[in-house]
């Protein structure tokens, strides 16, 4: 895994309420994944990203919520790379 990517995880875990981070490519491959995130997801999560883009195509990429009883993940697409972070509520 790049430093860069490494630092940019290590931040995002830093923050309070952060339970988990995860980043894939373009193709939906896990680039890097810590704490409670799977990295079989990274396809999925993807794919949310790809698909939700297509709702506004001449718009920046749109910041997906996904809320349960607990905890919310966010997803965005910045370039190939798409992240995204779960946090307790």
């Amino acid at each position: 895994m790049e430093k860069p990517l490494e630092r940019v995880m290590d931040e995002t875990m830093a923050v309070p309420q952060v339970l988990g981070c995860i980043f894939a490519d373009h193709q939906g491959l896990c680039l890097g994944a810590k704490g409670n995130a799977s990295t079989e997801s990274a396809g999925i999560l993807g794919a949310i990203a790809e698909q939700a883009s297509k709702l506004e195509p001449h718009n920046r990429a749109p910041v997906i919520t996904l809320e349960s009883d607990n905890k919310i993940c966010i997803i965005q697409r910045s370039g190939t790379i798409t992240g995204a972070v779960y946090k307790s509520i």
